[in-house]
């Protein structure tokens, strides 16, 4: 589901738990940057840029936030 993004990157992570019906666009057991979109996350949605490289609105329910190291987070950053 795409949406409109605030394109505003907030850093945050999310581990991706499940993916039925996007098989093609995300992948179980991966990390994935998060965008912040207070809107969504108001209907239970979730903000994320997914394996198109583009940033789309999920079920929440398929992510777990998750802490990155800041190290770590400047790898995750500039592989993408």
């Amino acid at each position: 589901m795409k949406t409109a993004s605030s394109g505003k990157v907030d850093g945050s992570f999310g581990l991706c738990v499940k993916n039925r019906g996007y098989a093609a666009s995300l992948e179980t057991r991966k990390v994935y940057r998060l965008i912040a979109d207070t809107k969504a996350e108001a209907r239970g949605l979730i903000r994320v840029v997914d394996e198109s490289g583009d940033d789309y609105l999920y079920p929440a329910s398929f992510f777990v936030r998750i802490d990155v190291p800041r190290q770590a987070k400047r790898l995750f950053v500039n592989s993408t």
